[in-house]
């Protein structure tokens, strides 16, 4: 294991709408921010195909694409972009120790936490192969392209609900596929969805597979309590059975909320820890947007400045 440290003024962790937009504001204000990517750097736009609600671009244009505009904007200020993520963490003295990829230390003044948010999927082969291509996680950000079509979602919480109803106000007809014999939905929800007449609630149903080549033609499912298979012809499979914050590395560190979300202060990104900051899906489990989290990354970058002058100053 390498003893290998490095001084920073202010890292930036994840490398989504959040993170870059972070890295874009900190650049510019001479900060020299390091930015370490993640395992998945982009974020989660790297997973989709089209973005058509991202203002600036008429024409829309692809997930990976704009988060490699994002970057390069970065770089052109001069934040330093480097491949590696976070292991560990140590915000108990004046100054943060942030192990990266289990070896190196980076000892910084400031830090702004953008490690986004990982949608939890079923698990089918399936579903994999056709993320992108028909198989989506956020019916907000995809729904759109399934105008007047039939799709399928999956869940049966509060997020699902709320979905579901989004996409029967565009789509021709709306499955919704429900282990249980009940939603875990509140009643508000749950009367919003019984009221939507284009929506079929499948009762005690799980989905064996979707079925389709290159997109999604259809989905299998089967009753828990009969037995019976039946494929519903679909051209968009939702999967909405909750998002989890990628926040492993700072419980004990950080407060977070009952379901992990980083808890912030009020119209802020200050975290319980003065120099921490965090901005983008990790703390924000209600819009889960791109252009909410670049939002909150240019407040992450400018709340981070302030408080850096102010330090030097006192």
């Amino acid at each position: 294991m390498s003893n290998e440290t490095e001084r920073v003024r202010l890292l930036i962790i994840g490398s989504g709408p959040a993170g870059y937009t972070a890295a874009i504001y900190a650049a510019r204000a001479d900060l020299k921010p390091v930015l370490y990517q993640g395992l998945q750097p982009g974020g989660q736009l790297t997973t989709t195909t089209e973005v058509e609600n991202f203002p600036g671009y008429p024409d829309g244009t692809m997930g990976p694409e704009m988060m490699e505009h994002f970057r390069k904007q970065a770089e052109r200020f001069g934040a330093d972009i480097r491949f590696g993520h976070a292991t560990d963490v140590d915000f108990s003295g004046a100054v943060h120790k942030i192990t990266i990829d289990g070896s190196k230390v980076v000892d910084a003044e400031a830090v702004i936490i953008a490690t986004g948010a990982s949608a939890k999927w079923l698990g089918l082969e399936s579903e994999k192969r056709l993320n992108g291509f028909g198989v989506s996680a956020c019916a907000t950000c995809d729904g759109y392209f399934f105008r007047k079509q039939d799709v399928a979602i999956v869940g049966a919480g509060d997020t699902a609900a709320e979905e579901a109803t989004y996409l029967a106000k565009l789509c021709n007809k709306v499955y919704m596929i429900v282990r249980r014999d009940e939603m875990r939905a509140s009643k508000a929800m749950q009367h919003r969805v019984m009221n939507t007449p284009n929506i079929e609630i499948l009762w005690n149903t799980v989905t064996l597979e979707i079925l389709g080549d290159k997109t999604v033609s259809g989905v299998k499912v089967k009753n828990t309590k009969t037995a019976e298979e039946k494929i519903l012809k679909v051209e968009g499979f939702f999967v909405a059975i909750g998002h989890e914050p990628n926040t492993g590395i700072f419980k004990g560190q950080l407060d977070l909320d009952s379901n992990g979300y980083i808890k912030t202060k009020p119209g802020t990104t200050y975290t319980n820890i003065p120099g921490v900051f965090a901005a983008g899906d990790v703390q924000d489990h209600v819009y889960r947007q791109a252009v909410t989290a670049a939002g909150t990354g240019c407040m992450a970058a400018i709340d981070a400045e302030r408080w850096l002058a102010l330090k030097q100053d006192g």
